[in-house]
């Protein structure tokens, strides 16, 4: 999941996220907690009709949508509001400092020979269907990580404690060459998305809860353009999301890659 894009217009979805926050919101506050069932109460309040899905409304402004402004605007310079799980059905706005995680544009790419099925090229729904089958069939967290890695589950929902549910884009279970093991939650970030803080933290936390005798290694793709991923491996340093490694791939026909290239690689591995 992404830090959230600007809605288009106000909704419903707007308008009880909105009453919700200035109900409990008293200046200087940094966490504003509500339930789930706030939002009925807020129904009643903006006279608006309650959706179906009550829990959207929420997911919408974690990971689609911006909050409303007259939430943004109480935020101080260089912070900013986000919606976080605190348990099932609990939640709280969260002051936190914005996270900027994205390509650098001076970062070296390196060619790998393109083995995505075209079946699968052709048939993908969605750019992070696309985006995390060209990272498995490329096997690209092997190559970014070092290690041998095999997909466990994508699209993994789960409850992690005093967080609730989550979903993890793809997890992979991996072994290095001294035996030791690793789980690495993978972010998938296609079209506009952007890197969120919120999934890292949630990723490690369930990583800790169900695999704690495995090192977790967080990675985060997105893509650059169709054929080109940024690749990033992420930790927790002081309560703040770290940027440890970053290398572009470019997924080409094996004839694109010269001898140039091969000795550019060659060297690298020597530094």
């Amino acid at each position: 999941m992404s830090p959230p894009r600007k809605a288009t217009k106000p909704n419903r979805y707007t308008k009880l996220i909105e009453e919700i926050f200035l109900k409990g919101y008293q200046a200087g506050a940094t966490r504003v907690p509500f339930e789930r069932e706030d939002l009925e109460r807020a129904a009643a309040e903006r006279d608006v009709r309650l959706p179906k899905n009550l829990g959207d409304t929420i997911y919408s402004f974690k990971y689609r949508n911006s909050l409303p402004d007259s939430i943004l605007q109480t935020a101080p310079d260089g912070m900013q509001w986000a919606i976080y799980s605190v348990g099932r059905a609990k939640y709280e706005f969260r002051l936190e400092l914005p996270l900027s995680i994205e390509p650098r544009a001076n970062q070296l790419v390196v060619k790998i020979p393109d083995a995505t099925p075209e079946i699968i090229q052709a048939h993908a729904l969605g750019d992070e269907q696309a985006l995390l089958a060209k990272v498995r069939y490329n096997r690209l967290v092997d190559v970014f990580l070092g290690i041998t890695a095999s997909s466990l589950q994508n699209h993994l929902r789960t409850t992690v404690k005093n967080i609730g549910q989550i979903e993890i884009d793809e997890l992979y279970v991996g072994l290095d060459r001294h035996g030791c093991q690793y789980v690495i939650p993978v972010q998938a970030k296609g079209g506009k998305d952007k890197h969120g803080r919120q999934q890292t933290e949630q990723d490690v936390a369930c990583c800790r809860e169900k695999f704690p005798g495995l090192i977790c290694r967080p990675v985060s793709a997105q893509f650059i353009n169709a054929n080109k991923i940024a690749m990033f491996e992420l930790a927790m340093q002081d309560d703040e999301i770290k940027v440890v490694s970053e290398e572009h791939y470019e997924l080409v026909s094996s004839a694109s890659i010269t001898t140039d290239d091969l000795a550019l690689y060659a060297g690298r591995r020597k530094i």
